[in-house]
């Protein structure tokens, strides 16, 4: 896990939230908002946070696809081959 080394009160964020948007666009570093001295929110690009989703749903897709072969849902591969032989069939 990324260690986070940038932690600003939010009297902080609100006095220089364009800096911290363009350390965010230069650096890639989240901030960490503390009030009344705890963390309070986690500022990150648009960029980590889509990247971040993107990841989530990926490893969403990897564990229903797992849960479906313990469950013995799915294709065999002999039945998937014979699937793909057929779809290439029918574009020919």
């Amino acid at each position: 896990m990324q260690s986070v080394a940038n932690i600003k009160s939010i009297s902080y964020l609100k006095s220089h939230a364009a800096h911290i948007s363009e350390d965010l666009q230069q650096n890639g570093s989240p901030f960490v908002i503390t009030q009344n001295g705890e963390a309070s929110m986690v500022i990150q690009s648009v960029q980590q946070f889509q990247e971040k989703e993107a990841l989530i749903a990926a490893l969403k897709i990897i564990a229903l696809s797992e849960k479906d072969r313990l469950e013995y849902k799915g294709l065999t591969v002999e039945e998937s081959r014979a699937q793909l032989r057929a779809a290439l069939e029918r574009r020919k």
